[in-house]
């Protein structure tokens, strides 16, 4: 019983041993690389495991090279991973474009891929163009109407111009600066919804793709509507502006009268105060002439007389003053 007992704990301890031995030796993985026609030795596995790489995503991205027919290198894959880098999507980003025989090297793809752009996604881009739908776009014809315009920009990715170019919204951008260009260089909004290929063809002769991480393969107008008059909106905002400029010097002009009439009459008033002060002087002066002898009864008859007949010829002159004094 004794010697059963032992067989079993030693079958156990190897068991435990071979378990442990499977954990932290892939050899699983191994077999499956080696059935693959990838060499790699169980000592490389289990040192990518100490460099903090997981040999599983290096091993499947070698393996699908190779079924793939592409010759990648296990340090490069590793550097890739550790520089922070998406191993699967470069490879198959390499493996699309070797199918479609577009020129895409392994350096190319992991510096987009570093750069921050999916570059599988790239890839397919190329392969089957992508259309973006503009937002609505208004512009002014010469005419002052006012056209909202909807475009779809169809794109290829541009695999050289991805590092570093431009993105979406630099084309989307652009192609709405080219169609405002165009509908504004229009003598009538008629001609535009006439010929609405006119506008694609200015657009796209303007070369808007440069420097971007796209090429633009076609611009089709989708939708042209028609908004406000902006020519009658203009005008008639300016002719009430101009009817306010001039309410406003009439109202200035009213208020320099205003202000010199009454100027006028105090002027007025204070003549006619000194009128008034000046005849209180006369009695005084002709009591004084008759005290002095000066002046005579008869020359105060005769002086009576003339300001009588002054009298009666300023009311023959004036009889409307006249009724109005009675």
């Amino acid at each position: 019983m004794e010697g059963i007992g032992t067989i079993v704990l030693i079958f156990a301890a190897v068991g435990v041993g071979v378990y442990i031995l499977f954990i932290f030796i892939p050899v699983a993985l191994w077999f499956s690389a080696l059935l693959s026609g990838v060499r790699i030795s169980l000592v490389q596995l289990i040192f990518m495991r100490w460099r903090k790489v997981p040999p599983k995503v290096i091993v499947s991205a070698l393996i699908e090279s190779t079924k793939a027919g592409l010759d990648l290198n296990r340090n490069e894959l590793e550097a890739h991973y550790l520089a922070g880098g998406h191993v699967a999507q470069v490879t198959h980003a390499l493996v699309s474009a070797a199918k479609a025989n577009i020129d895409l090297t392994f350096k190319m793809a992991t510096a987009i891929d570093l750069a921050g752009r999916d570059v599988y996604e790239a890839v397919q881009m190329s392969v089957i163009p992508k259309v973006i739908n503009t937002p609505p776009v208004t512009a002014v014809s010469k005419d002052g109407i006012q056209l909202i315009a909807k475009a779809r920009v169809t794109v290829r990715a541009n695999i050289r111009q991805l590092v570093g170019g431009a993105g979406e919204e630099t084309v989307l951008a652009r192609v709405g600066e080219g169609i405002v260009s165009s509908i504004g260089s229009n003598e009538s909004h008629k001609s535009v919804l006439e010929n609405p290929d006119f506008i694609s063809r200015v657009v796209l002769e303007k070369g808007l793709d440069a420097g971007t991480a796209f090429e633009i393969l076609s611009i089709d107008i989708a939708d042209i509507d028609i908004g406000k008059n902006i020519g009658a909106v203009l005008q008639t905002d300016q002719a009430e502006a101009d009817l306010k400029i001039a309410q406003a010097k009439a109202e200035e002009r009213r208020a320099m009268a205003v202000a010199s009439e009454q100027e006028n009459k105090a002027l007025a008033q204070e003549m006619r105060a000194k009128v008034i002060e000046a005849e209180a002087e006369v009695p005084r002066a002709m009591a004084e002439a008759f005290r002095n002898g000066q002046l005579g009864i008869m020359d105060y008859y005769r002086m009576k007389n003339i300001e009588a007949d002054t009298s009666m010829r300023e009311n023959i002159a004036n009889p409307k003053d006249k009724g109005k004094k009675k």
